[in-house]
């Protein structure tokens, strides 16, 4: 069965924006690398990875209010004055023109109001009924590893030429804990990225250690309450002192399976929904050979 692909949108155009020379620019000079970097990474992925269907996955809310109130630090490093995300403006100008081609194109796009694209990922995930390929550089999305449920991430950290296909096995040689321990590792290692701070004095290795354990936050400090053992030497103070902390970090850094979004088909078309529109878009941005390449793979998948 071919696996429904979920992209983690804002991670790739982020890459594509600093991994395409900015001189690659519509007729009047506004750049367009973020639209034709990742229209070109669509294309190599559909191509070598052959999903059944592909969602692009959008941030409605890049900084939950339910996320800030449980952990006012919560990516507040990455906030300007009026509560937007700070991003380069030419990356900014370039997120309309984006959506319009994948709507035009026919390529889906989901997103649920007040969730980050992680949480629509996770939701989607939650529901599918066969394999899951999740496309993105952000670890954070490694909780929903799940041989099990065929659940796999593909990891763009290294770029598209050097995927990292994270399975159950790619987690246990890299942190020695299983795909579901990831977000109580995060929560307990901390996230400068995220703003999260983690627990004074652990590390990956004691992180990865109490996971092993415990399996989750929930239980740790249901141990600690209890007063039960198994913690390794000296943590059991440390999580006491941060005992706040752990328990408000459960629903930040746990990616929500639940949120409410219309269903999302993801059928990729081997024609475009609306190309005169497409047409339009390419003449006003000159995408040239990117939208070539995405709507080549598009039209050469046959099953």
């Amino acid at each position: 069965m071919h696996p429904m692909m979920l992209l983690d949108s804002a991670s790739l155009y982020y890459r594509a924006y600093y991994g395409v020379p900015d001189t690659m620019t519509a007729p009047d000079g506004t750049p367009v690398n973020a639209v034709r970097g990742l229209l070109d990474m669509i294309a190599r992925l559909i191509r070598a990875r052959r999903p059944g269907r592909l969602i692009a996955c959008m941030d409605a809310d890049w900084r939950p209010a339910f996320r800030v109130a449980a952990i006012p630090s919560y990516k507040a490093h990455r906030a300007n004055p009026d509560g937007t995300e700070q991003a380069p403006d030419a990356l900014t100008a370039q997120v309309p023109v984006i959506e319009e081609v994948l709507a035009a194109a026919g390529v889906a796009m989901a997103a649920a109001p007040g969730y980050e694209a992680d949480d629509v990922i996770g939701t989607l995930a939650a529901g599918a009924d066969g394999p899951v390929e999740v496309v993105t550089g952000d670890r954070d999305l490694f909780q929903l590893v799940d041989d099990a449920r065929q659940i796999r991430v593909i990891y763009t950290a290294r770029g598209l030429s050097k995927l990292d296909i994270v399975d159950e096995a790619w987690l246990s040689a890299r942190y020695q804990i299983p795909g579901r321990g990831y977000a109580a590792f995060a929560a307990l290692r901390g996230d400068p990225s995220d703003g999260l701070p983690g627990v004074a004095g652990v590390g990956e290795k004691t992180a990865a250690a109490l996971v092993r354990v415990f399996g989750s936050i929930e239980a740790m400090l249901a141990a600690l309450d209890k007063g039960h053992g198994g913690f390794p030497m000296g943590s059991r103070a440390k999580l006491a002192v941060a005992r706040d902390y752990l328990a408000a970090a459960v629903p930040v850094v746990q990616v929500a399976t639940d949120a409410p979004m219309p269903a999302a088909g993801g059928f990729l078309p081997t024609t475009p929904a609306d190309p005169g529109r497409l047409a339009e878009l390419d003449a006003r941005w000159d995408l040239g050979s990117s939208l070539g390449r995405m709507s080549a793979a598009l039209a050469a998948r046959t099953d």
